[in-house]
């Protein structure tokens, strides 16, 4: 029952893949890779909900804070890079 949902968000990581290699701008590229762990943090609480065990959330709930600092980390080097380009 759980393997369909699992294809298909398989299936779009792997199209949104292809928006991080052609994607036509950094910011683009930035929030397609943001999208790929998303999906894969959908993709953890699945599996632990397959395999019953606790631990997977836990893993889950870890990539979920540091997903959300490199995405702070991204905006603030981006931000940073275009108040120099500037100058």
């Amino acid at each position: 029952m759980i393997y369909i949902p699992l294809f298909i968000i398989m299936c779009s990581i792997i199209l949104t893949f292809y928006r991080v290699v052609k994607g036509p701008t950094i910011p683009d590229r930035i929030t397609a890779a943001d999208s790929i762990g998303t999906q894969f943090f959908a993709v953890i609480i699945m599996l632990a909900f397959l395999f019953k065990a606790d631990f997977f959330l836990d893993i889950a709930m870890v990539y979920a804070v540091l997903l959300f600092v490199d995405i702070l980390v991204m905006a603030k080097y981006l931000e940073s890079k275009r108040v120099s380009d500037n100058d």
